[in-house]
């Protein structure tokens, strides 16, 4: 179902108890938790469709995501927002591809134990389960000669820790393998509140302290969480960053099916009909009322303002505006797949613009049209100028993946320059959510700047809001830790 197009103020109830204004993911799963307590809930979102940065381009079969957003399986939102059982992820192969001095190696996380908490699943969860079941454990190809240097698969195989590569290469050698196998799986079993009482230094500075070989961080840490952050300089919150890692080391990296939007329309579809309006122009908010520019004042009885921070800054006045993070995404399609590992692939050389890449459609076929591939690639921070980028990532994907370029076609580049919402140190993970009665906040600018933040503020907001008008349904009693 796709939310396009202006509505007439006819179909749009003009008391409710609830007005959200905003439908990324935080305000529908905020109208979510609200209606399954009972309320009367109004969506308001200006664009034409839901989403908010989570949106995918649709370009002759191809699905291109805008920002291209990495999930992981274990985020507990994704278990537990409703709407999201038919959620199917498509994961990235185990861990993460390294490309250094010419060679791949392939950097695995350590496998926690079950434990009864992480193996509650929901239909959702169930769905995830099977996709890593059938994920495929493609081999890297064999090492190609030629002028763009070695292929896919020099330097890949089993080290003596399990799950890491072999060869010195950016892990340093066994003794330094072994000190990073440990470290993250100490990481693993911390619980999250721990990781959030820790000293909050900028991530660069902190990593020394966790227990990683020297280069290790350089060669492997640095660019992993530069890709989970969208933060290459890492002077994000050291506490963010080791929910990342935990993230990293307890789950898979993973895509939605589809592509980026299939979450939020999967949480519209799934709410009351008529809850969604779309293409509703919000000019003025209070506790009770809400002023849209096409179609007058709506009452309510509370208010949750649901959009970026520089809209939200801009109906509420004294809102702080953090700094972001520019992203840009290029995605380009050839015929034969460069890889036919579905793995996430960073340059642990720092070579060029891309920060890391993937053939997508390896990942998640129903992202290309049959017969043709689709490799994205993300660039953070400033991007060069536009007339030379393509040109820069086309160079260093030549090197990155062991074959030439020339011939790939450049479907689209999108660039973001407030994609990502900024968390230096000192970072409150739990920004709050309620303003005073009546009027709330919630968005990945209140929690973590992930989709697992996004969604858990608007399972904050929900809580706050209910426990204000005396409704605490035992669905939001429990309110989850963050996690990145």
């Amino acid at each position: 179902m796709e939310h396009t197009g202006h509505v007439e103020i006819r179909e749009i109830p003009d008391d409710v108890d609830v007005v959200i204004v905003g439908a990324g993911v935080a305000g529908l799963a905020a109208a979510h938790h609200l209606t399954r307590a009972g309320l009367r809930v109004t969506v308001l979102e200006a664009a034409p469709h839901v989403g908010g940065r989570m949106s995918t381009e649709k370009v002759d079969g191809f699905r291109l995501d805008r920002i291209g957003q990495l999930l992981f399986t274990s985020y507990p939102e994704l278990r537990c927002t409703p709407g999201l059982d038919a959620l199917t992820l498509r994961p990235f192969s185990p861990g993460v591809l390294l490309h250094s001095d010419g060679r791949h190696h392939h950097v695995g996380a350590p496998t926690p134990p079950r434990t009864p908490r992480s193996s509650r699943s929901t239909r959702g969860a169930f769905t995830a389960a099977r996709a890593l079941a059938s994920a495929p454990r493609l081999p890297l190809p064999r090492p190609q000669s030629g002028p763009a240097g070695p292929g896919p698969g020099s330097g890949s195989g089993s080290g003596p820790i399990p799950g890491l590569g072999s060869g010195p290469g950016p892990l340093g050698g066994p003794t330094d393998r072994a000190r990073l196998a440990t470290a993250l799986t100490r990481l693993a079993a911390t619980p999250p509140r721990r990781l959030r009482s820790r000293p909050d230094l900028p991530a660069a500075e902190a990593l020394t302290g966790r227990g990683f070989p020297p280069r290790t961080i350089d060669g492997f840490l640095r660019p992993l969480l530069a890709a989970l952050l969208c933060d290459p300089s890492l002077r994000t919150s050291s506490r963010v960053a080791d929910l990342a890692l935990h993230a990293f080391a307890t789950g898979r990296l993973c895509l939605p099916e589809g592509g980026a939007d299939t979450l939020p329309e999967l949480l519209a579809t799934a709410l009351p009909p008529g809850t969604v309006h779309t293409g509703v122009q919000v000019t003025a908010v209070s506790t009770t009322a809400v002023t849209t520019r096409d179609h007058g004042e709506l009452t309510c009885r509370a208010l949750l303002l649901a959009t970026g921070a520089r809209a939200a800054a801009r109906l509420l006045p004294g809102l702080r505006v953090p700094g972001f993070h520019p992203v840009t995404v290029l995605h380009h399609t050839t015929d034969e797949p460069p890889l036919t590992d579905p793995a996430l692939l960073l340059d642990a050389d720092r070579g060029g613009p891309v920060a890391h890449t993937a053939v997508v459609s390896q990942v998640d076929p129903t992202r290309a049209p049959a017969g043709r591939v689709l490799i994205s690639s993300t660039v953070l921070g400033t991007p060069p100028a536009a007339a030379h980028l393509d040109a820069a990532v086309r160079a260093q994907l030549a090197r990155l993946y062991g074959t030439s370029t020339k011939r790939w076609e450049l479907l689209a580049v999108h660039q973001d320059p407030e994609a990502v919402p900024a968390m230096p140190p000192p970072h409150d993970l739990r920004r709050p959510v309620r303003l005073l009665a009546g009027l709330y906040v919630c968005g990945d600018h209140r929690d973590t700047s992930t989709v697992q933040g996004a969604l858990h503020s608007g399972r904050r907001a929900a809580h706050a809001l209910l426990t204000d008008v005396g409704a605490r349904p035992a669905f939001l009693e429990e309110v989850l830790e963050p996690a990145a």
